[in-house]
């Protein structure tokens, strides 16, 4: 077996597949996936596993039936993971590590032939970043209504007017969004991941000295945007109302389930035990 490759489009011709188990559903044990990604470290393999189970929860998906905790016949502890858990701690995994590249183009073969495998690793990465988002804003929110804002609208421009040189109205009709939706919706992995360190240094500001204010709040969130703008021209060469919008979240969000229900019935076929 180990002269055959490990991720392969030929059932018979992949030991990933030949690891498969089933006993009522098919699935693979994620010590058996950790080496056939070329990790060697459990800790690093597990904060794959941590994104993987974080998207999955962001896309309304069980945790708990694609993350299956389990002991093996020999005592020790695992975790069943179907195929799309596979898929998914593939696609959050290191692509630096030339298993887990080879991984990401054999899922993103099985989720759809036509679609290049970049594009499942980047909208996969967005929807986790994405989810960071909505929980750093609320956490946001919470710090500035003690603060005194009252008026959030207000707030939350003054951030994009710092980064985007721009008020939301205007970013708006630069990107295209739907009125009643948030530009976030519609931002690639690095524009979002910006936006996320904006609003967490944003709140950090704020506890650490203390502001207090409608006034002087709105200005904190000005000034940390115009300094992540500033990073980003000066490190990527590139502003941010210049970096080119992504499909709808809400688009990539029903692709991926789709991926998820076609993996499910990949496997629905009865196999033989293990």
């Amino acid at each position: 077996m180990s002269d055959l490759p490990i991720f392969s489009s030929d059932p018979n011709e992949s030991i990933f597949e030949k690891n498969s188990h089933t006993n009522d559903i098919t699935y693979w044990y994620a010590s058996d996936l950790m080496r056939d990604l070329g990790y060697d470290d459990k800790i690093i393999f597990g904060k794959a596993k941590s994104k993987a189970q974080i998207t999955c929860a962001n896309l309304e998906i069980s945790v708990e039936d694609n993350f299956i905790a389990c002991r093996r016949d020999d005592g020790s502890s695992d975790i069943k993971l179907t195929r799309f858990a596979c898929y998914l701690i593939a696609m959050n995994a290191d692509t630096r590590i030339p298993q887990v590249a080879r991984a990401q183009v054999y899922f993103a073969s099985l989720a759809e032939s036509v679609r290049q495998y970049i594009e499942h690793v980047e909208n996969v990465a967005r929807i986790q970043i994405r989810g960071d988002v909505s929980d750093r804003e609320r956490s946001l929110a919470g710090i500035i209504k003690e603060s005194g804002v009252n008026e959030w609208g207000l707030f939350q421009n003054a951030g994009y007017r710092g980064m985007y040189n721009m008020n939301l109205s205007q970013l708006r009709n630069l990107k295209g969004v739907p009125d009643k939706r948030s530009p976030l919706d519609f931002m690639g992995k690095v524009e979002l991941a910006a936006n996320l360190f904006r609003i967490t240094q944003t709140e950090e500001k704020i506890k650490n000295y203390n502001i207090k204010g409608q006034k002087n709040l709105e200005t904190t969130a000005e000034d940390v945007g115009r300094e992540v703008r500033n990073t980003m021209k000066r490190l990527g060469g590139h502003a941010p109302e210049d970096l080119p919008p992504a499909d709808d979240i809400r688009t990539v969000k029903k692709e991926i389930k789709q991926t998820h229900r076609k993996m499910k019935k990949l496997d629905s076929k009865p196999r033989k035990k293990k």
